[in-house]
């Protein structure tokens, strides 16, 4: 997996310059698998899909330079939402899906319409934010620990297996599997604040992200 795209003001300055193609990729590498979630969850198969996230990168890519990075006005992740649903709303309703894009509604009126309240999609778009960034500090932490460690937390945080369990595959007792658990939770915490991520407000407990991971 790459490295975690810094979402921060930088990323987002580097957004505005077209030809900036690593910029471009470090978003869609964070932001596309959100979206594509989102509109399976929505029903659409995967070509469909595919093409929603192709349609969503390609209205930011337009408009990147009307969002405001001041954060009192959201985040450029909330901002993303908005286009992906407004968007999954504009495909569901064309009777003709084929003619998406010569479709009468302007990617303007797009833009700026309000998406209607849908807290399921919101949950599942951060949801799935989550699990990418609990997947980025995971690859980039595992080789601070032991095998055994490793595989202890692993197996009880992630798998949702008894302790008592992996205590006595491991050979550990079942103290240590805990203290394994709580050792590599504590430094995937501190791994997630050090990007300074916008996700960290939401990431009160890493066991959110855990509990995503399973899904």
């Amino acid at each position: 997996m790459d490295e975690l795209p810094d979402t921060r003001r930088s990323l987002i300055v580097k957004l505005r310059d077209p030809g900036d193609s690593a910029a471009w990729r470090e978003c869609v590498t964070l932001y596309e698998p959100l979206v594509y979630r989102l509109a399976r969850r929505k029903g659409l198969q995967d070509a469909d899909a595919c093409d929603v996230c192709q349609d969503v990168f390609r209205a930011v890519a337009r408009s990147i330079e009307r969002w405001d990075p001041d954060p009192a006005r959201g985040s450029f992740r909330g901002w993303l939402s908005r286009i992906a649903r407004n968007l999954l709303v504009n495909f569901l309703t064309r009777a003709d899906v084929h003619a998406r894009g010569s479709g009468s509604t302007s990617i303007h009126e797009l833009l700026d319409a309000q998406a209607a309240a849908d807290p399921a999609a919101t949950a599942v778009f951060e949801a799935e934010y989550r699990r990418r960034v609990f997947q980025w500090a995971a690859e980039e932490v595992r080789g601070q620990f032991a095998s055994s460690t490793w595989r202890a937390f692993w197996q009880t945080a992630v798998e949702g297996r008894a302790p008592n369990l992996v205590a006595d595959e491991l050979g550990l007792s079942v103290g240590a599997v805990y203290i394994a658990r709580s050792r590599v939770l504590g430094r995937l915490k501190r791994q997630i604040e050090q990007r300074g991520d916008d996700a960290i407000a939401q990431l009160n407990e890493v066991d959110h992200a855990v509990s995503d991971e399973r899904l």
